[in-house]
């Protein structure tokens, strides 16, 4: 060795680099358990008990399309958008005007922010999507209703529910 002192290599990024793989390694468990799919049954019985058969002149079935369509009854369900907003929740709530996301110049109608769209309790999604179906264009301010739902027999979605 020459003149000056061996030191070994340092690695300052290392616990940094491992923490953050760590955070978001765990932020993916938390998410994923906080996560819900619901059966069909078991959405429709949660909707109704929201009171959703009916509200606006939509079905049960409506709703239960809608979800299916949209999301897979997942309720941690989010898609990304290629003007930057996202889509989230069991009904894929657009973050364009409906919840309030990373953008602060949004019109949030439903005052909320999107992440609490993505609760399996439903709570604040369904207090969104009333408000959504208040709009001119009830259910069909969701295109993937339009294209899967309506005009459509319904029934089979709610058959043996025993609602």
């Amino acid at each position: 060795m020459e003149g000056g002192s061996w030191a070994p290599r340092r690695w300052p990024c290392l616990p940094g680099i491992t923490l953050l793989a760590l955070a978001s390694l765990l932020s993916c468990l938390l998410s994923s358990g906080q996560a819900e799919v619901y059966s069909r049954c078991e959405l429709a019985r949660v909707l109704q008990d929201f009171g959703l058969d009916g509200f606006r002149g939509y079905s049960l079935a409506d709703w239960v399309c809608l979800a299916y369509f949209a999301s897979g009854f997942n309720t941690a369900a989010v898609d990304h958008e290629a003007d930057g907003s996202t889509n989230s929740g069991i009904f894929q709530i657009n973050s364009r005007k409906w919840c309030k996301n990373l953008n602060p110049h949004v019109p949030n109608t439903c005052q909320m922010y999107c992440s609490d769209l993505l609760n399996p309790n439903l709570k604040d999604t369904v207090i969104c999507a009333m408000k959504i179906v208040q709009d001119p264009q009830g259910l069909g301010t969701w295109e993937v209703w339009r294209h899967h739902c309506q005009g459509k027999d319904l029934s089979d979605w709610v058959d043996g529910c025993e609602l």
